[in-house]
């Protein structure tokens, strides 16, 4: 009895695949206009849960954008489409801090911007919010949830609680929110033998004219060189990359070319303000240089202008348009991508994960100077050669690892899974050293001190670990109470020896009398280096 009832059933299951592969044989068999009428009204009236009509266009919406595989292109529902017009426009009002996400959610302070209303409570980098108004922040939250509750109408009031490991109450602030300014040059400094030093940590509106009031500073003070730091800095507005490019190259020179399906090529020229002052120009980049960064350190490259040296950048280098759309919507699409003068695509692929992480295919945070031969090549206007592949490739690869193995591994086992901790109890006992002379010395009582203070805070160094704190506790104080007692300018003075990659770019503009001349040093120094 039960194996005909089974056999029936199975085919009463099977029924509808037979029927329509029977219904389907001469049918096309490529895709038509018509599949996807088709896959909505199967879809619409015999899924199994009922949908509404909105819900299953814009799932199907959705689904198509996703199905791109661009990790840039997205259907901005209508809440996100006002957030990020908000966030473009760059007039909201906040608190001054920058939040990192943690590995369990939830917003850590990793920045604290100076002269703002979190600056002016007594924030801490380190802290952690716990709340915002009636927002409770759980450990699956994300981070631009927290981030957006924090902003708001400039004048009004944000409640915010913060823990703190040392600190066994929660800490509970009001802040007025305001417009925040962040700086795109936050400060300068003269290194080594009269070399202009100048982070670039944004391209926001004022970008150009901050280069420029920067660059002719340190000409006064005396510099012969620039440095222009554009390392992690993820860009922003193209059109303030356009700007600084031009300070440095001539009338009519092409900076960067953007080339789509079904338009013309459009190409950016040079033009409006130039620096007099043509000084010789080392770039520094590494994997977060990305997007209106490259566009500059790929001109300035190309037009043999600039020694690009560091690592290789992170290769954003596709051009996004937003198409408003019914009831709310924008569409965020590809349309184009970015190339450097000399035809180099800036752009690299790369995977998206499932879980939104993007993987590239290949690192280049230890390229050296022999793999980096394996990439496509082109020419600057000079007859250098530079190489393509996507990002922009370094003409000297210098890598920053100031870390020995055993730190390392200090920072892996012992710092990432109380980084918290670690960050607060570092940043609490350097606001306290604070009034520590200029030329303060990291003294053994204060490590003594900053190891009692992590031990407390849950911090255990294991014995196999104990190869690397002194030195490396040393460090991380000696950089944080730098920047209170000198500031950012004096405390990158201090610790120009711990960074490579501006101490090699700081000795070879010393020796540098021209541009063309700092290329050559660079090149001879690039075939005499050990090839790994």
């Amino acid at each position: 009895m039960f194996r005909p009832r089974t056999a029936a059933v199975a085919s009463l299951l099977l029924l509808p695949m037979v029927a329509g592969g029977f219904l389907l044989q001469g049918a096309s068999k490529s895709p038509t206009p018509r599949l996807f009428d088709q896959v909505l009204s199967i879809v619409a009236n015999r899924y199994v849960d009922s949908l509404q009509g909105a819900a299953i266009f814009e799932k199907a919406a959705k689904g198509l954008v996703r199905e791109l595989n661009d990790p840039y292109s997205e259907l901005l529902a209508p809440k996100a489409n006002e957030e990020f017009s908000r966030a473009v426009g760059g007039r909201y009002g906040g608190v001054g801090m920058l939040l990192e996400e943690q590995r369990n959610g939830g917003g850590l302070v990793s920045l604290v911007f100076p002269h703002t209303p979190a600056e002016e409570g007594g924030v801490l980098e380190g802290d952690v919010i716990t709340r915002v108004d009636s927002l409770v922040v759980t450990g699956d939250m994300k981070i631009d949830t927290v981030s957006n509750a924090l902003r708001g109408i400039p004048g009004t009031t944000v409640h915010v609680t913060y823990a703190r490991p040392s600190v066994p109450e929660p800490i509970k602030l009001s802040f007025k929110r305001a417009i925040v300014h962040v700086p795109a040059v936050a400060y300068t400094a003269v290194l080594g033998d009269h070399v202009g030093y100048i982070p670039l940590q944004t391209f926001n509106e004022n970008t150009a004219d901050e280069v420029t009031a920067a660059t002719e500073k340190l000409v006064q003070q005396g510099a012969k060189g620039l440095v222009l730091d554009l390392r992690e800095n993820g860009g922003g507005i193209v059109e303030q990359s356009l700007a600084v490019s031009s300070l440095f190259l001539k009338d009519g020179q092409p900076i960067v070319s953007v080339r789509g399906r079904n338009t013309p090529e459009e190409i950016a020229r040079a033009s409006s303000a130039h620096l007099d002052a043509q000084l010789p120009l080392v770039i520094l980049t590494d994997g977060g240089t990305a997007s209106a960064s490259e566009i500059v350190a790929g001109a300035l490259q190309d037009h043999d202008r600039a020694l690009v040296l560091g690592t290789t950048s992170f290769g954003k280098g596709l051009v996004q348009s937003v198409f408003p759309l019914d009831g709310g919507y924008a569409l965020k699409i590809t349309t184009g991508k970015w190339y450097t003068p000399s035809g180099r695509s800036i752009h690299r692929e790369r995977k998206l994960l499932a879980d939104g992480r993007l993987v590239e295919t290949r690192p280049d945070s230890l390229e050296t100077e022999v793999q980096k031969k394996a990439r496509p090549t082109f020419k600057s206007d000079a007859g250098r050669t530079v190489y393509g592949g996507g990002g922009i490739t370094p003409d000297l690869i210098v890598s920053d690892d100031t870390l020995s193995s055993p730190e390392q591994d200090f920072i892996r086992f012992v710092v990432a899974p109380k980084t918290q901790a670690w960050f607060t109890t570092l940043n609490q006992y350097a606001f306290e050293l604070r009034s520590s002379p200029k030329d303060f010395t990291v003294t053994p009582a204060w490590r003594t001190e900053l190891r009692r203070r992590l031990t407390a805070a849950g911090v255990v160094i294991d014995p196999k670990y104990e190869a690397a704190p002194p030195k490396l506790l040393d460090r991380e104080l000696d950089r944080r109470v730098a920047r209170l007692v000198l500031g950012d300018a004096g405390a990158k003075v201090r610790g120009l020896r711990e960074d490579h990659q501006l101490s090699r770019a700081v000795n070879l503009l010393s020796t540098a009398s021209s541009q063309n001349a700092l290329l050559a040093a660079a090149h001879t120094t690039a075939m005499t280096s050990p090839q790994k």
